[in-house]
């Protein structure tokens, strides 16, 4: 199913009812401020491993998710003051930050070093979908794991609307991925450039 959906003031009703989809173990397709991206609920096992299965990307990778602000990132994520310093600074923006996992954070989403990959777009729509959730949803292109990745709504829908619950169109997008940033043991280091000035970190 398309859902159409406001990038500039989502529509609080078609918010609400993404979020009983998520509930529900749904699997959908949504628009960040870089790519389109797959998401579900990262406490729902079932609909991580559809996603898995959707992109046939291997187990041993594991998703990053989307918290909705920096607090809501330092519950899911061990957070330094040089962590937190160097976010507030950046996000939202087009990062996905690397930091040690918190014990909030179900097993299938952490690496074997036990870190996981935070995420806060700025885009109204992602925000507002984890708002209303209440808790982080995955975040990983849209499209074939190693393949290209698909930006346009309609295209998504047509290739795996049978396998999702939900595409939310919100506009067209740039279609470059966010820069990653380890800040492990307050050493960063640039593990992809992306969207993101990475200059900082070099």
């Amino acid at each position: 199913m398309l859902l159409r959906i406001n990038p500039q003031n989502p529509q609080k009703r078609l918010i609400n009812k993404v979020a009983e989809v998520l509930k529900e173990g749904g699997v959908i397709a949504y628009p960040t401020d870089t790519i389109y991206g797959f998401g579900c609920d990262i406490f729902n096992k079932k609909a991580i491993n559809r996603v898995y299965q959707i992109k046939k990307r291997q187990h041993a990778k594991p998703f990053s998710f989307i918290c909705s602000d920096l607090k809501h990132i330092s519950e899911y994520a061990q957070v330094t003051n040089y962590a937190y310093k160097t976010m507030r600074r950046l996000l939202p923006g087009p990062y996905t930050f690397i930091l040690p996992g918190s014990k909030l954070v179900p097993k299938i989403m952490l690496t074997k070093r036990k870190t996981v990959g935070i995420r806060v777009p700025q885009n109204n729509i992602c925000l507002a979908i984890v708002q209303a959730l209440g808790h982080p949803i995955i975040s990983t292109s849209v499209g074939f794991s190693g393949q290209e990745v698909l930006s346009d709504p309609l295209q998504i829908e047509e290739t795996f609307g049978p396998q999702i619950e939900l595409t939310i169109d919100g506009g067209s997008l740039v279609n470059q991925p966010s820069s990653i940033i380890s800040l492990l043991d307050d050493q960063p280091e640039v593990i992809r450039v992306g969207q993101g000035d990475v200059s900082q970190f070099l």
